[in-house]
């Protein structure tokens, strides 16, 4: 008997154009299954889990696979082996950012294309004390 799919998540800033198009083009529903997107500012509750666990989703993504939180160079290290490699882009992507040594090495470099990009489309960064809609919280 086949066992259900475990549903993987990556935590992602939605307002960056960059993270939008990496997790988009990722295939990784074809190598492991069910892959949830969740966008950081959101106001889905697990952000401030997440948060409260301290994890600092300024400095990187975030991604859930067999009940691990992996973040940042890690996340993109493990979403390169795991995604798939059918197109330019995902085979370019797993042959680099698989090693993870150069992850460690790059991902420095699109954390910070990351913040650029939000000063220029005048968005902030994610707030560390994330406050829910309708907490109570004043």
């Amino acid at each position: 008997m086949k066992q259900p799919a475990k549903t993987a998540l990556i935590v992602y800033d939605g307002d960056c154009i960059f993270c939008q198009s990496y997790v988009r083009f990722m295939r990784l529903r074809e190598t492991i299954g069910p892959v949830e997107l969740l966008d950081a500012r959101s106001g889905d509750p697990r952000v401030a889990g997440f948060q409260r666990q301290g994890f600092d989703l300024n400095e990187g993504m975030l991604f859930v696979f067999d009940d691990r939180v992996y973040h940042g160079d890690e996340a993109v290290n493990l979403l390169a082996i795991l995604s798939s490699s059918s197109s330019i882009l995902g085979w370019l992507n797993r042959a680099i950012l698989s090693n993870s040594t150069a992850a460690r090495v790059i991902y420095p470099v699109l954390k910070f294309g990351r913040r650029i990009t939000l000063r220029l489309r005048g968005r902030s960064l994610i707030p560390a004390d994330f406050e829910l809609p309708n907490s109570g919280k004043r």
